[in-house]
């Protein structure tokens, strides 16, 4: 039992360190993002109308998708509250939003599959993942993060190391290995990170999570390209170690092999140094003559194949 809890506890021995050594620079950030407003998204979607044959994808904000795909839906990465980071009661010590999500949870449909790429706070986002709680909903989630759910409040809960996978209904899941990290707290480094393929008879999705440029890619590619590449280009600009630039975002897709592109992970939070809206500029660039591959651009844009 003591083994099991040492990294939380660590990891929270680790974050009051880090607090007492950056408290006035917090404390002064904290106050300037309190009176900042969250803007609106500019678009919203209306997926309840959505029918039940075709791919269907709908861009919420940050790496928050929302797929139906012949009547299955599911949800990526489901981050949908004002602020993400370390819950202290009613407060929570961390980044505020940029702009507010295009659907608030009860305008959702029924979720069949919240799919999680990694326990990062931005990405596995607990107050929300427990107002999404639903025994009809599965939750696949990378190796080693389902203690950081109440699974008996889900359908089920299933891990997935790289190159495993999972089927619900018509669509199967599989993990792959992307170039991130997995860790939540400063030492829980034992946490997986996944990318994801989606396939059912029809369709095909490839949905990157979070990672720097790597080769990885290559290996997914088949006769058959991936009909939505939704691919991280946001906060590369000084983590570019652990984050891809829009540039190697697309290369990455080109890898694998797609038809329509989905850029995430960028315009909701600011987790770096470059301006709001340079990724999605880059986006552009970096199609060149092939722009009209570009799902959604702008936060609640949706996209529709078949």
């Amino acid at each position: 039992m003591l083994s099991h809890r040492a990294p939380r506890l660590a990891g929270i021995a680790g974050l009051g360190t880090w607090a007492v050594r950056t408290a006035p620079r917090f404390i002064h950030e904290y106050s300037r993002q309190r009176r900042r407003q969250i803007q609106p998204a500019p678009f919203s979607p209306n997926p309840r109308d959505w029918p039940d044959r075709g791919l269907h994808a709908a861009w919420i904000g940050h790496s928050t998708v929302l797929l139906k795909i012949d009547g299955l839906t599911v949800l990526t990465d489901p981050v949908f509250s004002r602020r993400v980071g370390i819950g202290l009661g009613p407060v929570t010590l961390g980044l505020k939003r940029l702009v507010a999500p295009a659907l608030t949870e009860p305008a959702l449909p029924p979720i069949d599959v919240i799919l999680l790429s990694h326990a990062h706070m931005d990405h596995f986002d607990l107050p929300s993942l427990r107002r999404l709680a639903s025994r009809r909903t599965t939750v696949i989630t990378a190796a080693r993060t389902s203690d950081l759910l109440c699974r008996r409040n889900y359908a089920a809960v299933r891990e997935l190391g790289w190159g495993q996978s999972a089927r619900q209904g018509p669509l199967e899941f599989r993990a792959f290995e992307v170039k991130h990290w997995g860790a939540r707290m400063r030492n829980d480094r034992y946490r997986g990170y996944n990318g994801y393929t989606i396939e059912s008879g029809r369709y095909r999705v490839l949905f990157g999570g979070d990672t720097a440029m790597t080769p990885a890619f290559r290996a997914l590619r088949t006769s058959r390209p991936y009909d939505l590449a939704i691919m991280p280009v946001g906060a590369y600009d000084p983590w570019i170690h652990h984050h891809c630039t829009p540039e190697q975002a697309w290369q990455m897709a080109s890898d694998a092999g797609f038809e329509f592109f989905l850029p995430v992970h960028h315009q909701t939070f600011r987790l770096s140094r470059e301006p709001q809206t340079e990724p999605i500029e880059r986006v552009y660039s970096a199609a060149r003559r092939h722009t009209g591959r570009i799902a959604a651009a702008a936060i609640g844009q949706d996209f529709h194949l078949g």
